[in-house]
């Protein structure tokens, strides 16, 4: 592990690539492996047991890889599994997504009324809810929470700008409209690709991307430990990134490509079962 090192990334599908353009956002000189468990999504709706399991094999695939962070750029494994990656990555550092964007919701709120979207494993495990009275210390605030199991899919379907992201938007946001919330808290990594129709049917509503927020703390930590990466000269053409997934759902390449806005080598297929065997 040395300033050269790349940052691991891993998520259930294709919402943790909300997380690594925030990574490039703020790191542009780093080198950067992304791992997406595609054969495997959601995580949401897994138990806790399959969650940790599959969060170990990604997570000891991205050491093998010699990464110098591990950023879990899924809510899912970051609620119910986050104690689980620390573990394996030792001296390792590792950015879940509660904490960064809790307390960016705790900034963000006038009123103390938080909002929180998220898959229900992620909702079930309440970890945004006690994660962000904690970090209050016992103070006024009201966190209303709300699992949206469709937005996954949706996204992974490229059906972001459909109506069917529309009429499920709506039917999940329903009940966070009557509470004056004033800040939703997107607790999934694919809800980022979702913002625009959020904020429509949420006007008035502040959206706390916890991608956003994490990078900011990942720019921080490797700052801290004497790890980031020398400046060099950037071309936004291509950036120095290996991807990994376990299937090649049709939708990957166009939307990866699409969405960071610069084009990409074609993603490597990765076989756990064989990676055990080798590994």
């Amino acid at each position: 592990m040395n300033n050269n090192s790349p940052i691991g990334v891993f998520d259930s599908g294709i919402g943790g690539l909300t997380v690594l353009k925030q990574l490039i956002r703020f790191l542009p000189y780093e080198s950067y492996v992304y791992l997406g468990d595609t054969a495997r999504v959601p995580y949401g709706n897994k138990s806790d047991t399959i969650v940790k399991e599959y969060a170990q094999q990604c997570t000891e695939f991205l050491l093998q890889k010699g990464v110098k962070l591990v950023v879990v750029a899924c809510n899912t494994v970051s609620a119910v599994a986050l104690d689980t990656v620390r573990e394996l990555c030792g001296d390792v550092p590792v950015i879940g997504m509660i904490k960064p964007a809790s307390e960016a919701a705790l900034r963000s709120t006038i009123n103390g009324k938080i909002g929180v979207i998220g898959t229900r494993a992620t909702i079930h495990s309440e970890a945004y809810a006690l994660g962000i009275k904690d970090l209050l210390g016992g103070g006024e605030v009201e966190v209303f929470s709300q699992e949206c199991p469709l937005f996954v899919p949706i996204v992974e379907e490229g059906m972001a700008n459909h109506q069917i992201a529309r009429l499920a938007a709506e039917e999940y946001l329903t009940k966070l409209k009557q509470t004056n919330i004033d800040t939703l808290v997107l607790g999934c990594t694919h809800y980022p690709l979702l913002s625009r129709l959020l904020s429509e049917v949420l006007p008035d509503v502040i959206l706390v991307d916890s991608g956003e927020h994490s990078s900011v703390d990942a720019l921080r930590l490797l700052a801290e430990m004497n790890l980031l990466a020398a400046p060099r000269e950037v071309f936004m053409q291509k950036h120095p990134i290996e991807f990994f997934v376990t299937d090649v759902p049709s939708q990957f390449f166009d939307l990866a490509q699409k969405f960071l806005g610069f084009a990409i080598d074609s993603p490597k297929t990765i076989d756990f079962r064989e990676f055990a065997k080798n590994g």
